[in-house]
């Protein structure tokens, strides 16, 4: 399996098996690059004397397994509370054995879904973004619940929590995409709250207490658990006289080898690890200490700001994402002096016009975004700022389907099918393009004008 740059969407025939990550004698590892703009492509069929060898299905994985994969990258506590992320529609206990990716659940998304046969349907805009009281069959947004439903096949959204997720997440597929490089949020998400606990104990129970904080809860450094520090000194005590001590006798000074423990403790697990520690530590009383640590930004959040690896100018720019983006009929509009020189860009995936002061505080040559509207861009034009690139919603998060796609291909170890639709769902139909001129004198248009 090789890749293939992608064409318009409309260019391309319905997938089939063939675009699909399939395992093979030849090519068990095939899958989708990671690239935002590159699909995969089936070249040479005919003459490959490997092709006629029968795909084998993959083993697939419960739907439940792959709505745990698809939170664990896309965390729903990211989303707006206005959000309606998540599944949708789907029996948790049927198998997944392939997977569509697209950015809008719509009913020629579903055509394509059913065509090539998908168990799921991924997508970054949701279906009932505003609550509904049914989904009767007559209904646009019911009909294809019950659609879906009738062809077993079930629904999954991850849309304000993909924007904000770090690392393969709508903007950084789309600053891939254009080549922004070192990109971080334009506006960051806090780390949950912590606290550090300090604690001390025998040396011989040092492993053991890890072992009980760390099922508590503490002890989570991103993907590492069970992180903890130890060190070890000489613990110092008198037992009173109503005491029961583990160690020593009453109104006698005692010196103990122990362990001084420094776990971090998400703060709103501190009651839990609590618990845990006065069950599980041997002494009466045991000796701690809980510190408040500061709120610290994560990777994750909304926009992102980076670098060009060689300045270009803003024309070069915008004809740069006119290339490696989705072509639409509204193309790639531009506010600001085509020859200005574009080192440190910023973007947004999807409305981002509330981050414009965001990427002039954050230093950026260049804005781009979706959904500007009319004053914020003639404000924009009026102070020193970043030129403003706007390209079509659906244009901005595209980049984001064969990044999700293969992520989700490698986190469920291969074993179920991706495919990313080739449905273009931008809503725009035609652009009529105009010729730049001085603007006409005032004058009063009638039918006669047209006449022969």
């Amino acid at each position: 399996m090789t890749t293939a740059r992608r064409e318009p969407a409309e260019s391309h025939p319905t997938p089939g098996r063939a675009d699909r990550h399939v395992m093979t004698s030849r090519a068990q590892l095939a899958h989708l690059q990671s690239g935002p703009v590159a699909l995969p492509a089936h070249e040479g069929a005919h003459s490959d004397p490997l092709a006629t060898v029968r795909e084998l299905p993959l083993p697939g994985a419960p739907l439940s397994e792959v709505v745990a994969a698809l939170d664990a990258r896309y965390d729903p506590a990211l989303a707006e509370s206005w959000d309606a992320v998540g599944l949708v529609c789907g029996d948790p206990a049927e198998a997944v054995h392939s997977v569509l990716f697209a950015v809008d659940p719509t009913d020629a998304v579903v055509d394509e879904a059913i065509e090539a046969g998908v168990d799921l349907v991924v997508t970054h805009h949701p279906l009932l973004l505003t609550p509904v009281h049914g989904v009767p069959a007559d209904d646009p947004k019911g009909r294809i619940v019950h659609r879906l439903i009738r062809a077993g096949i079930g629904l999954f959204v991850a849309h304000t929590n993909a924007d904000r997720a770090a690392d393969h997440g709508v903007n950084d597929a789309l600053a891939s995409a254009l080549g922004v490089a070192n990109a971080v949020p334009l506006e960051s998400v806090a780390a949950p709250l912590t606290d550090t606990l300090v604690v001390f104990a025998p040396v011989e129970e040092g492993d053991r207490l890890v072992d009980a904080l760390s099922a508590a809860g503490a002890g989570v450094i991103g993907d590492y658990t069970r992180c903890a520090w130890q060190t070890t000194g000489t613990g110092t005590f008198i037992p009173g006289n109503e005491t029961n001590p583990a160690i020593g006798t009453h109104g006698t000074l005692e010196r103990v080898p122990e362990t001084r423990l420094e776990m971090v403790v998400p703060r709103a697990a501190r009651a839990e690890v609590l618990r845990a520690l006065h069950e599980w530590h041997p002494y009466e009383d045991p000796g701690y200490a809980v510190f408040e640590n500061s709120s610290t930004p994560t990777r994750a959040g909304l926009g992102r700001v980076g670098e060009l690896t060689h300045p270009i100018t803003l024309r070069e720019f915008a004809e740069r994402a006119a290339a490696v983006l989705p072509a639409t009929a509204a193309g790639v509009r531009v506010a600001g002096d085509p020859d200005r020189v574009i080192r440190t860009v910023a973007l947004c995936g999807g409305s981002g016009g509330s981050l414009i002061d965001t990427a002039r505080a954050a230093g950026a040559d260049v804005f781009l975004t979706s959904d500007l509207k009319h004053h914020p861009v003639v404000d924009a034009g009026e102070v020193s700022g970043p030129a403003l690139v706007e390209v079509a919603h659906y244009a901005t998060e595209y980049p984001w389907l064969p990044v999700a796609a293969d992520v989700l291909y490698r986190d469920l170890g291969a074993r179920v099918e991706v495919t990313v639709s080739r449905r273009r769902t931008d809503p725009w139909t035609m652009h009529v393009s105009q010729q730049v001129a001085e603007v006409p004198a005032p004058g009063v248009y009638a039918a006669s004008d047209t006449a022969d």
